[in-house]
């Protein structure tokens, strides 16, 4: 009995050992991922391609990103359509904070962010939504009044967006000719209403995107501004079967911002992941506008829409006719103190460093 009793004792104490053994080498236990809350928010509805590349491509990025050191987690909400803001209301909702992280609709708010109308007062220069979204995103880092802009918003910059490959004109009766825009009101956003300013008759109405349909069904216009992806999804070939195809050019209409705030409590990790996502996103929208632009168009012909080509020579006339807004818009930066002219001027020097050439060299007459 002693002795079974000695060797249930040196079995106890063995299985002791061992079990400190493995403890001392066991991992310690991974520490759980802080999770940080964000909504997202946009006043348009999820259909609208740029939404769902932000849900479906911008959020996973992150998400990746943010796993590949597991220090922290996003949880995301997701706003979209009315539901917090409408399409106007972005800029403003993030502000105050209803929003956390947005896409804003710079179109909309040319006093507030008169910087960003860099693009749209630069119409007949380039139909590349890349070469533009890429161009603009550098102006912005490069010259500070951008940021500024947004600043004053209580929003911090993190990418712009185009994800138009160019402005067409979509109308209820047939366009062969500048001549046949004469009379007619047009919906269009912001500074693109500028555009008829040459044209004898031709109004500008404002209006946005989702209610364009609606616009020209009813007669508020007789056409819009918009471009061949937008018309595909919104199905204005069932109320504009005609196009106009004049090449107005590709514009940075959208700049995903993070209300201040918010920010300024991110860890430095997030901030990076964030920053570089934003990029990431900026480059795929662009590419998406372009891969979607010639099927888009074709799904508009399907659609009941038949097109017709400005030549040359009308675009030319059309962009002559024209007050040269872009010289307005940089000097009227000039006068509050912000580089208008050294933007404009970079910008078109980007452009035409990436192969683009204006209709009308619209930097060249500051």
């Amino acid at each position: 009995m002693k002795n079974l009793a000695k060797m249930t004792r040196r079995g106890l104490l063995a299985l002791a050992v061992s079990t400190a053994a493995v403890a001392t080498v066991a991992p310690a236990p991974v520490q759980a991922a802080e999770t940080i809350n964000m909504i997202a928010i946009d006043g348009y509805p999820a259909r609208a391609m740029w939404v769902k590349e932000f849900s479906g491509f911008f959020i996973p990025r992150v998400n990746e990103e943010l796993k590949k050191s597991g220090n922290y987690e996003i949880k995301w909400q997701e706003a979209y359509g009315g539901q917090i803001v409408k399409p106007r209301g972005v800029l403003d909702g993030i502000k105050l904070g209803l929003g956390d992280i947005g896409i804003v609709t710079t179109i909309f708010h040319n006093s507030k962010l008169p910087s960003q109308g860099i693009s749209a007062v630069t119409p007949f220069f380039s139909a590349d939504a890349r070469v533009v979204a890429k161009a603009v995103d550098e102006i912005a880092k490069e010259f500070p009044q951008m940021a500024k802009e947004l600043d004053a918003e209580n929003q911090v910059y993190l990418a712009t967006g185009v994800v138009l490959d160019t402005y067409q004109m979509f109308s209820k009766t047939p366009i062969n000719s500048l001549a046949d825009l004469k009379g007619k009101k047009v919906a269009g956003a912001g500074y693109n209403l500028r555009y008829l300013e040459g044209i004898e008759g031709a109004a500008g109405v404002r209006g946005g995107l989702p209610k364009f349909y609606n616009m020209v069904q009813t007669g508020v216009t007789d056409a819009a501004m918009l471009w061949p992806e937008a018309a595909k999804t919104f199905k204005i070939a069932e109320v504009a079967p005609y196009m106009l195809k004049a090449d107005l050019g590709a514009v940075n209409s959208k700049t995903v911002t993070v209300n201040k705030d918010v920010w300024n409590k991110l860890p430095d990790e997030v901030k990076e992941v964030l920053k570089k996502v934003a990029v990431e996103y900026r480059d795929h929208i662009a590419s998406v506008a372009m891969d979607r632009a010639a099927a888009s168009l074709e799904a508009y012909k399907k659609g009941g829409g038949t097109v017709v080509e400005l030549s040359t020579e009308a675009r030319a006339e059309w962009a002559k006719s024209m007050p040269n807004i872009a010289v307005e818009w940089a000097k009227g930066l000039d006068a509050k103190g912000a580089p208008g002219s050294d933007m404009l001027k970079a910008y078109s020097d980007k452009l035409k460093a990436a192969g683009m050439t204006p209709v009308r060299d619209w930097a060249s007459e500051l």
